[in-house]
C-alpha cells in the first residue's frame, strides 16, 4: 500500500471513529435525554451531586462536549444555577476518562459483536430500536479503533514519520497538538484515543501521548464556548469557567508531565494504560481541587461583578 492510500485509510478510519462516537452519544441522548435533563435539574443545591451526575453522564455518553454544551444551555434556560453547573462540568472532566480506559484495554475484538447485536435489537419497535442503535454505534467505536490500528502499521516503515514522532516528545508540542486537534474535531475522546493507539504501537513515547491527552482536555472546552455564543451572560460565564478550570489545571500539571510519565511507566507495563492513568489523575486532581475551592471562587466571581 502506497503512502497516499495509507493516509486515506487512516483518515477514513478516524472519520468512522468520530462518526461512531457522535452517533453513540446522539442515540443515548435520544433514549435518555429527558432523564438526563431531570437529573441535571435536581442538582442545583449540592456540588457533589452535580459532580457525580456530570461524571456518570459523560462516562455513559462518551462525550464531555455533549454534557458541557447541554449544561451551558440549561444554565441559559435557568433550569440549573451557575453554581450547580460548575459541579457538573467538573464531574464531566472525570467522566470523559472512561473512553481512554476503554481504548487502552484493547477491546477492539468486541466491536463486531456489538454491531451485530445492535443491528438485531434496532429492528425492534420504538425505544428498544433506539437502544439497539446505541449498541450498534458502540460496536462501531471499537471496530473503527481496530481499523485505525491496522491503517497506521505501514507508517512504521517510513523513517521520516518515525523521526517526526520522536520529536513529539516535547510536552509543549504535545499539548498544543492536543488542543488544536480537539478544537478541530470537537472531541477530546478522538484525540486521546488516537494518542493511546499511537503509543501502544510505538509511534509516540508515553510522555508525548500524555501531553496530547492533557491538551485535548483544554481543546474540548471550545464546544461549550462556541455553544454559548448568543446565549445569556451567565451561560457564557459557565462556558468560560469550564475553560478556566481546565486551562489552569493544565498550567499546574505542565511542569510535571515528564515526572508523571516516568513514575507511571515504572508501575504500569502497558503504555496505553499509562496514558489513561495520567489522563484520570489529571482530571480527578483538578476537579477535586476546584470543587473544594468552589466557594472562594464563587465569592471572587461575585466580587468582580460589583
Amino acid at each position: 500500500m502506497g503512502m497516499f492510500e495509507t493516509l486515506v485509510a487512516i483518515i477514513a478510519a478516524i472519520a468512522i471513529f468520530l462518526y461512531a462516537l457522535e452517533g453513540f452519544s446522539r442515540e443515548l441522548q435520544a433514549v435518555g435525554g429527558d432523564t438526563l435533563q431531570d437529573w441535571l435539574g435536581k442538582v442545583t443545591s449540592n456540588r457533589w451531586a452535580g459532580f457525580a451526575v456530570g461524571a456518570f453522564a459523560t462516562a455513559i455518553l462518551q462525550s464531555s462536549s455533549a454534557v458541557s454544551s447541554l449544561t451551558t444551555a440549561l444554565v441559559n434556560a435557568s433550569v440549573i444555577s451557575f453554581r450547580a453547573s460548575l459541579g457538573v462540568l467538573l464531574g464531566a472532566n472525570v467522566g470523559t476518562t472512561a473512553t481512554a480506559w476503554l481504548v487502552s484495554f484493547k477491546l477492539t475484538e468486541i466491536g463486531p459483536i456489538f454491531i451485530a447485536l445492535g443491528a438485531l435489537v434496532s429492528l425492534l419497535p420504538k425505544r428498544y430500536g433506539q437502544f439497539g442503535r446505541s449498541l450498534f454505534y458502540f460496536g462501531m467505536i471499537f471496530a473503527a479503533l481496530d481499523l485505525i490500528s491496522r491503517a497506521v502499521m505501514p507508517l512504521r516503515e517510513l523513517p521520516a514519520v518515525m523521526e517526526l514522532m520522536a520529536q513529539a516528545n516535547s510536552p509543549l508540542v504535545g499539548v498544543l497538538a492536543g488542543i488544536v486537534i480537539t478544537a478541530i474535531v470537537q472531541s477530546s475522546s478522538v484525540t486521546t484515543g488516537l494518542a493511546i493507539l499511537f503509543v501502544q504501537q510505538g509511534f509516540l513515547p508515553p510522555q508525548a501521548a500524555i501531553a496530547i491527552a492533557l491538551g485535548a482536555n483544554v481543546g474540548s472546552t471550545s464546544t461549550a464556548l462556541i455553544a454559548s455564543m448568543g446565549m445569556s451572560a451567565i451561560a457564557k460565564k459557565t462556558a468560560y469557567y469550564n475553560f478556566l478550570f481546565k486551562g489552569v489545571g493544565l498550567l499546574m500539571f505542565f511542569p510535571f508531565i515528564a515526572l508523571l510519565s516516568n513514575q507511571l511507566t515504572q508501575h504500569i507495563s502497558d503504555t496505553g494504560q499509562v496514558v489513561a492513568a495520567a489522563h484520570l489523575i489529571f482530571n480527578l486532581t483538578i476537579s477535586l481541587f476546584f470543587l473544594l475551592m468552589l466557594d472562594p471562587i464563587l465569592k471572587f466571581s461575585e466580587r468582580k461583578k460589583h
